[in-house]
């Protein structure tokens, strides 16, 4: 592409006792005569971790190293302050992250790139899975994934299968197993890459999954290799255990539309998988709790089709009691125990789904957490699914992590009701309860997590450990769990023999591969262990994961892997970091949807004061999950120099952003949404500060009132920093901030949260919150002001339009002649956008809400000029004369 030509990537990858190492390769050429710019770009599994990386430039190679995070942060800050991203690995979807480096090659120079990563295989629905992504962009000459396979309790199956796998293709893909080995290899010629008999473009653009499973004589396997072994519990043939199962649904406003539609699809699927020995109950949470049955139900023919007409008039609308669904559930539980209305050998779980904040009820997350602990009490298990992005997954997480659980996250696409069951028929099938395996204490130095709440037909259990003593070869585990009829108990052995004949086959086995997966999965439940943690212990929590992270040069969220590039490149460095969960979908939530537009704080610091200019966030048109009170609730922050933008546009498409300022005088009324569809507008007055800067060109603005109108509803809502009043026709009802109220009436809820904000949230499904931001009263300069939220734009219609809501629709642009600018840090360029050629300058914006003392950096490209040829119009286009 554009001179450079990728004549070879090979992914190796050797998998030894389900622990994965792979290898990714890349070689390029320049062919062009002028120097060029080549991206090694790759999308790896979330639950991988990069071990090594390294590029070679004509014969000299420049390795990756991994720093503790603070280590780094030198290379860090330098890499920023020219405007380059530093971070390198970032959430790319559902399953990856993409790792991106690029580096400049003269003509006629070749680069190698190599990237390693590894990651433990989890046992699922009776196979190990393992994903790769393959997406070269180009035909490309040597392409090759290679994969062996070494089990030593022997294979049973392997299959590999592709998403782009056409029936030409299909004959690349060789397999073969026999005992304890396995070989796949696809291997497609030049000709059988193209989408067509002469076109240039790669079919290679997908999944390419490999599944396989091991022989299971026993039903557990130990290995010993140099002081280290690994204990794999998966028992088959056992009677299933029934379950009690209650579902928490959310059913508030913000579930509306299609949301609320796949809930009901998915439990209507699952209501036909639920078996008759099973019991079961529904807990409808929104303003207030409802319960289809004050009980537990069994499985009954007759009960099935009841719960299938119950589920069918589920409806969704007003405010998100959390707390009140949860612990009615828990109490329906408690209840069914006590009086022996369910097996005591059974399965109690419980499944709560949601799309936003507890905003009404309880809603102090921490309090909740703590509630539901202590009623849940160790006896169930608590699994919180987050349906879009305005969840709050760290709440979710930890809740659920507290409680033997685990949090998912349910993505609002299309096939949402696949993925509520998927989840649903991972835990449905229930073997065995509290299963401990039991070590000699004497023997054994660190172990990993030893005893489980709950383990599912087809998964399995993996502990690991280190010996004292570091040339033991034996080793005796009480293996203990309760089954449906009685209680599984045994004990299991390896000893010196079977360890002696499995170093007979290392010729199989890359390095220490049972230390590696010891550390890996150590690692990763250390890190989840520190998710709930607090003081001292969440010290020795990150200390220890940190130690080991840095022993066996993983990048997890505690190091970072430095990228040095060669002296053509200005010694440029880049870091590769590892995304947590919550901040994948706090950035895809801000910088990936089509169409996002924020207005941006400004942090004003005066004589050490701080103030917060306004702060817009508008979710896109056509996306389905909400923003919800997060942002709300803590609104995002940003710092910049004069002149720095308040309006940022995501273009996911270009993976970048555009922003612009409005700038005019106070007193003046700007149209922010206008939908003539729904008959919904949003305005706002902007005021000043309480005297003129001398020292600013520009004098800063905020929004000082702010109306949201429904024309079809004759409802005005006037917000300013004092009062909040709701006019119905001719009737007005007045509140100030230091009120708490919930208010409901035909077509829309109000809840003012005291002195923080309100949310308003109309019949058509489309939702606003406004904040509150006060400064300091004796402030010499700044006042009081008001932020606006938009929730689910996408229930406003494709007319909608004003300042806000025309970028509510996607936007493309292109940029060209990229050249040095008035401040050397900020370069300028030619956008083309809209059929018009903008002058733009490269500026950046720091986002403090994960980072309180370092930020992370939001590039984009400024338009000047009140945002002259990227607005419809001009920005005079949008001043109205009234607030209604």
């Amino acid at each position: 592409v554009n001179g450079m030509e990728i004549y070879s990537m090979k992914i190796d990858s050797k998998v030894t006792s389900r622990f994965a190492h792979n290898v990714i390769t890349s070689r390029a050429v320049n062919r062009g005569n002028v120097s060029k710019e080549v991206f090694f770009d790759v999308e790896l599994p979330k639950t991988a971790f990069i071990t090594n990386f390294s590029m070679t430039i004509d014969g000299v190679t420049y390795p990756g190293t991994i720093k503790e995070k603070e280590a780094a942060k030198k290379q860090y800050e330098k890499a920023v302050s020219r405007g380059q991203t530093a971070g390198l690995v970032k959430a790319s979807g559902r399953k990856t992250e993409k790792f991106t480096v690029s580096v400049n090659i003269k003509a006629a120079s070749k680069v190698t790139f190599e990237l390693t990563y590894e990651e433990l295989l989890k046992r699922q629905f009776g196979k190990y899975e393992m994903f790769i992504k393959v997406k070269p962009k180009q035909l490309v000459k040597d392409f090759e994934i290679e994969v062996d396979i070494f089990e030593p309790q022997g294979m049973t199956e392997l299959e590999a299968e592709g998403t782009f796998i056409t029936n030409e293709l299909q004959n690349s893909i060789k397999k073969t197993f026999s005992g304890k080995k396995g070989h796949i290899s696809f291997k497609p010629t030049l000709d059988q890459q193209r989408t067509c008999a002469n076109c240039s473009e790669s079919v290679l653009d997908g999944d390419f999954t490999v599944r396989y499973d091991v022989k299971r004589t026993t039903p557990d396997n130990l290995q010993i290799v140099n002081g280290y072994f690994v204990h794999f519990f998966a028992p088959t043939n056992l009677p299933k255990l029934s379950k009690n199962i209650i579902f928490v649904l959310d059913t508030s406003g913000s579930m509306s539309g299609r949301e609320i539609e796949q809930t009901k699809e998915a439990l209507l699927k699952i209501l036909d998988d639920i078996k008759e020995d099973d019991f079961f109950n529904f807990i409808l949470f929104d303003s207030e709790i409802s319960t289809w049955k004050e009980t537990l139900i069994k499985a009954t023919p007759e009960n099935l089709d009841e719960a299938r007409k119950f589920v069918r008039q589920i409806s969704a609308q007003g405010l998100t009691n959390l707390h009140g669904g949860l612990m009615r559930g828990i109490d329906i539980l408690n209840a069914a125990h006590e009086e022996n209305l369910v097996p005591k050998r059974s399965a109690s779980i419980i499944i709560m789904l949601t799309d936003g904040q507890p905003n009404v009820g309880v809603s102090n997350t921490q309090e909740i957490e703590k509630a539901v602990k202590k009623a849940i009490d160790g006896r169930y298990t608590l699994y919180n699914l987050g349906f879009g992005s305005g969840v709050d997954y760290g709440f979710l997480e930890r809740m659920a992590l507290e409680n033997k659980g685990l949090a998912r996250r349910i993505y609002p696409d299309s096939d949402a009701a696949l993925q509520l069951q998927g989840f649903y028929d991972e835990v449905s099938n229930p073997m065995l309860i509290d299963v401990e395996l039991n070590y000699p204490e004497n023997e054994i130095s660190d172990l990993t997590t030893n005893s489980f709440k709950h383990f599912y037909d087809g998964s399995e259990i993996v502990v690991a450990g280190r010996f004292v003593d570091s040339n033991q070869n034996h080793l005796s585990v009480d293996v203990r769990g309760e089954g449906a009829h009685d209680a599984l108990l045994y004990t299991t052995e390896q000893g010196a023999e079977q360890t002696a004949q499995a170093f007979q086959e290392q010729q199989y086995i890359f390095g220490e591969y049972i230390e590696r997966l010891w550390a890996y999965l150590t690692i990763e439940q250390l890190l989840e262990k520190r998710i709930t943690a607090t003081g001292e212990e969440k010290e020795n929590l990150t200390a220890q994961a940190l130690a080991l992270s840095l022993m066996y040069k993983f990048v997890t969220p505690l190091t970072s892997m430095v990228v040095t590039k060669p002296e053509e490149n200005d010694n440029e460095e880049g870091i590769a970091d590892k995304p947590t969960e919550v901040l994948n979908m706090y950035l895809q939530n801000l910088l990936s949807k089509p169409g996002m537009c924020v207005v941006y704080a400004k942090l004003i610091l005066i004589v050490k004061l701080i103030s917060i200019k306004l702060s817009f966030i508008t979710k896109s048109y056509g996306q389905t999950s909400p923003l919800y009170h997060t942002y709300a609730s803590l609104p995002t922050w940003y710092t910049s120099v004069d002149g720095d933008p308040h309006f940022i546009i995501s273009v996911p498409q270009k993976k970048d952003a555009i922003c612009f300022n409005i700038n005019e005088n106070p007193g003046m009324i700007l149209n922010l949404i206008n939908d003539p569809v729904t008959g919904i507008t949003v305005n706002g007055e902007l005021i000043g500060d309480k005297r003129a800067n001398s020292d600013a060109k520009i004098q800063n603005s905020y929004f000082g009132k702010l109306g949201i109108a429904n024309k079809h509803l004759d409802v005005k809502l006037t917000v300013t920093p004092e009062m909040i009043t709701i006019q119905n026709g001719d009737e007005k009802t007045g509140f100030t901030w230091l009120d708490s109220v919930t208010l409901q009436q035909a077509g829309l809820t109000l809840i003012i949260n005291r002195k923080k904000n309100l949310v308003l949230s109309m019949s058509s499904g489309a939702s606003f919150v406004v904040v509150l931001h006060q400064v300091w009263k004796k402030h010499p300069l700044h006042q009081d002001f008001l932020g606006l939220y938009t929730l689910k734009s996408d229930k406003l219609s494709e007319q909608t339009h004003g300042l806000l809501g025309q970028f509510f629709r996607p936007i493309d642009f292109t940029i060209l002649e990229i050249h040095p600018g008035s401040d050397p840090k900020k370069p300028d360029a030619t956008m083309i956008v809209k059929n018009n050629e903008l002058t733009v300058t490269r500026g950046w914006q720091k986002d403090y809400r994960r980072d309180p003392t370092h930020g992370v950096d939001v590039p984009c490209w400024f338009v000047h000029d009140n945002g002259a040829g990227l607005i419809d119009g001009v920005h005079t286009d949008y001043i109205v004369s009234s607030l209604f």
